[in-house]
């Protein structure tokens, strides 16, 4: 198990690339690190362990810093109210599986959920007991879980699977999560 850093350790790891939405700037990073970048330009190959423990310590590394940034550049949007930037942290053909609400596939489906969520005046969310748990030998999957509480409510991330994408960001491919308040 890799713990997720903490919001001021990425931020203070990363430039900043603004994006403006109904006048409210938030921050999505973006690593500049040339030591990760080779670390994500390593290949490996997908039926194989990585043997060598720098190479694979490294590559756990950067997996858990892209999870922590793709999470905290939903976390910003969504508490910015932008739906689009939230959406926009799901793979293309993602599914979300939200108890009590139904299950919504693909990101424009995503979207049109957080959207609503948003025009009801939810915002300030707040991940508390975050744990990301590696879960596949490439060192490309991960598995994030947390408790969650925002201005009307509070629940559980049960699994939310986070991909390394190519540019070595992560995008969410699959969520579960539920209101318990």
């Amino acid at each position: 198990m890799v713990a997720f850093l903490s919001n001021t350790d990425t931020s203070n790891r990363y430039t900043d690339q603004m994006q403006t939405n109904q006048g409210r700037d938030y921050k999505m990073k973006k690593a500049t690190s040339p030591m990760l970048d080779a670390i994500l330009a390593t290949s490996v190959s997908q039926h194989s362990l990585i043997a060598d423990p720098a190479t694979s310590a490294a590559r756990e590394t950067a997996l858990s810093i892209a999870v922590a940034e793709g999470s905290l550049a939903w976390r910003n949007a969504f508490n910015a109210g932008d739906a689009v930037g939230a959406a926009e942290m799901y793979e293309e053909d993602a599914i979300i599986v939200v108890k009590p609400f139904g299950v919504f596939k693909g990101r424009e489906a995503i979207q049109a959920f957080w959207t609503d969520i948003i025009s009801k005046g939810f915002n300030d969310v707040v991940y508390i007991n975050t744990t990301t748990h590696i879960i596949d030998q490439t060192l490309t999957v991960a598995s994030v879980s947390a408790d969650w509480k925002m201005n009307n409510a509070k629940g559980i991330i049960l699994d939310e699977l986070w991909v390394l994408q190519p540019d070595g960001t992560a995008l969410i491919r699959e969520g579960h999560f539920e209101i318990t308040k």
